[in-house]
């Protein structure tokens, strides 16, 4: 964990620190592991996804609850990764606030009429197919019957 003074609060009364988690599996000191950490654009990506998600959410000053919700976010982070890449197409190497909003935030409903199972999907939501691929990929089959509306 790297600690930043904030610049943005330059009179405050108390030091002001922002905090910069990385993760590594090398046996460098600190220093040099965030300097060979930062030289990769793949890790800044994934730093920029964890801050603008569940990171700027910290949800404590105790040093083990903001472990716990480091190590969640990680995995969640990793999870949709996953998800980005059997959705296909451009989503996977998309952000993942895109991913959340165009693949998980799904604008349907799941009804069962007679006991089949019906998926409601808008009729012109542009990421249908895409999110079909997904179900297919997790899944091993199809979703139930689809009703557009």
């Amino acid at each position: 964990m790297r600690r930043v003074k904030d610049a943005r609060f330059p009179d405050a009364l108390f030091p002001v620190w922002r905090y910069h988690p990385f993760f590594t599996d090398s046996d460098e000191p600190v220093a040099e592991a965030d300097i060979t950490h930062r030289r990769h654009a793949i890790i800044e990506t994934v730093f920029a996804d964890l801050i603008d998600g569940p990171l700027a959410h910290m949800p404590s000053g105790r040093f083990g609850a903001n472990s716990a919700w480091i190590l969640c976010a990680v995995i969640a982070h990793n999870l949709l990764r996953a998800v980005g890449v059997l959705a296909g197409g451009t989503h996977a190497v998309a952000r993942g606030a895109t991913l959340r909003r165009k693949i998980v935030n799904i604008p349907a409903r799941l009804a069962r009429p007679q006991r089949r199972p019906i998926l409601h999907l808008p009729s012109h939501w542009p990421w249908t197919d895409h999110w079909l691929a997904l179900w297919r990929n997790t899944i091993g089959y199809s979703p139930p019957a689809t009703a557009t509306h």
